[in-house]
C-alpha cells in the first residue's frame, strides 16, 4: 500500500499511478509506504532534524518497522529537478531513480561501504531497467 502526499506544488511531480507503478517494481515484498513530496523548507527543516546537514536534500527514508515493512519516504521536488537538469537527465527519470533509491533504503539496503553501494547501485539498475529507464550512473 503506497499514499502519496504533495506538500509541494511543483508541477513535474509524476502521477499517483506512475508512483505506485515505480513503488512496486522497486518492492521485493509488501509494505505500508507513505511517499511525501515537499518544498525546499521542509526538505531542510527535515534533514537538518534527522541529519544534522543544514541543507535540503533530494531524497529521505524513515523506516519505522521492518516485519511488516512500513515506513516513510520523502522527495523534495525542487531538489530533484535542479539535480536533474545539472545532470542532464531527463525528469521522470531522476524521479523514478531517486523514489527506488528511497525504497531500497527502506528495505535495508544502504551504500556505506563500497560492496554495499555496489550491491545497491546493482539493484537501482535493474529495477530502473525493468521500468524502461537508462542507467542513472551511466
Amino acid at each position: 500500500m503506497i499514499s502519496v502526499q504533495r506538500a509541494s506544488r511543483a508541477s513535474h511531480i509524476p502521477a499517483d499511478a506512475t508512483l505506485r507503478k515505480w513503488t512496486r517494481a522497486a518492492l521485493a515484498k509488501g509494505a505500508k509506504v507513505t511517499l511525501r513530496y515537499v518544498a525546499e523548507a521542509e526538505g531542510r527543516r527535515l534533514n537538518r532534524e534527522f541529519r544534522g546537514r543544514d541543507y535540503a536534500t533530494n531524497v529521505l527514508t524513515f523506516i519505522y518497522s521492518a516485519r511488516p515493512l512500513e515506513g516513510d519516504i520523502v522527495i523534495c521536488a525542487p531538489v530533484v529537478a535542479r539535480e536533474a537538469k545539472a545532470q542532464g537527465k531527463a525528469l521522470a527519470a531522476h524521479h523514478a531513480h531517486l523514489l527506488v533509491h528511497g525504497l531500497l533504503h527502506l528495505q535495508g539496503m544502504d551504500h556505506e561501504r563500497a560492496a554495499d553501494a555496489q550491491r545497491m547501485e546493482r539493484r537501482e539498475r535493474k529495477v530502473l531497467a525493468s521500468l524502461g529507464f537508462e542507467d542513472p550512473y551511466a
